[in-house]
């Protein structure tokens, strides 16, 4: 090199030192001694780890002369450092996830649950109850998470048939006692849904659809008719009964053939028949059974409580308060049962 050339770089060197502060030349020495570090590192080929990195990035931001001492790496890699860690810092400041938010598995289970609670109701109708249960969703992810492949009929079920129409509603039933010559009795039993009642019963040895027919004339007189009455298609309920029934305006709801259980209620008012009292006899014959059961039948409305009517006997029992007097113990059905109240000491 000319040394006419040398003197000058040299003369011009000290002028720029000169022109510089003294916060500019602490920079300068920070950043050629943080690529010093670096080349003093025992590695072959240097590489540059995060930190060296987030070093230029942030020298860049806040020293506009970062070019000039850049030993290390070229510009255009910082340049393109800083992009990539900008695009990196957004991401994280507007970070959620890809997609739709995920719909919370309790509203998930909670839609499929009334799509088969309510095969009447579409989309629209689970929307709006889910609004009122303050659940903000929209009405294309409840349609998303209803139950795929062809809905239940629209028609709505035995329990919820009945459950509406227990005002309205009866049942009847036979059932069969065993005596101890070995006949075998028959007891009609018509149940009124609205408090579990036995409106009427009656025993034979020979059943007939006449009757049947008279039975249900004598279970209601007068007006007092039901306007459903639910029964099995056994043949004893022939012409001549559905005739009678339909002269008192009784609109016949028949259950399927093999389907006791869609007559309940007769059916769990037998079981308990059985179970709280003729399990434990012998009946001798008609009339001995037709005073059973009634004996049976006022414990079972007056006294025995009942999980259908929120622990409450077909005819409400009053609450005797703990100063009533002390507890007494009253056999009911020759001593099966026993019926407790408070009396005060005489």
């Amino acid at each position: 090199m000319c040394p006419v050339f040398a003197l000058l770089l040299a003369v011009l060197g000290a002028a720029k030192s000169a022109l510089q502060t003294h916060a500019d030349l602490a920079i300068e020495n920070l950043a050629l001694r943080q690529q010093l570090a670096v080349l003093q590192r025992r590695r072959r080929r240097p590489r540059l780890a995060w930190s060296d990195r987030f070093f230029w990035v942030t020298l860049s931001r806040a020293w506009s002369h970062w070019r000039e001492v850049l030993l290390v790496v070229k510009p255009g890699t910082v340049v393109r450092w800083h992009r990539v860690a900008f695009r990196r810092f957004w991401a994280w400041r507007s970070r959620r996830p890809p997609g739709r938010p995920p719909t919370d598995g309790d509203v998930r289970c909670l839609v499929r649950r009334m799509a088969d609670a309510n095969p009447l109701w579409g989309a629209p109708r689970i929307h709006g109850e889910l609004l009122k249960l303050g659940i903000d969703i929209g009405e294309r992810t409840v349609s998303r998470l209803m139950p795929m492949g062809p809905r239940k009929p629209p028609s709505q079920t035995w329990r919820t048939f009945l459950d509406n129409h227990l005002g309205t509603l009866v049942s009847v039933d036979f059932f069969t006692v065993a005596t101890a010559t070995f006949r075998v009795l028959f007891v009609f039993v018509v149940l009124g849904h609205h408090r579990r009642r036995v409106l009427h019963f009656n025993v034979t040895e020979h059943p007939s659809a006449a009757w049947t027919a008279q039975q249900i004339v004598e279970a209601f007189p007068g007006d007092t008719a039901p306007q459903y009455l639910v029964r099995d298609r056994d043949g004893i309920y022939g012409a001549g009964f559905r005739r009678r029934v339909a002269g008192l305006g009784i609109y016949e709801v028949l259950t399927a053939p093999r389907s006791p259980w869609q007559n309940p209620f007769a059916e769990r008012l037998v079981g308990s028949i059985r179970r709280d009292c003729l399990d434990h006899v012998i009946v001798l014959g008609e009339r001995h059974l037709h005073r059973i059961l009634t004996s049976y039948f006022a414990y079972y409305h007056r006294s025995r409580t009942h999980l259908s009517l929120d622990k409450e006997a077909p005819e409400p029992r009053p609450v005797l308060q703990d100063d009533a007097g002390e507890v007494v113990e009253l056999p009911e059905v020759g001593g099966l049962h026993h019926r407790y109240e408070r009396r005060l000491a005489a």
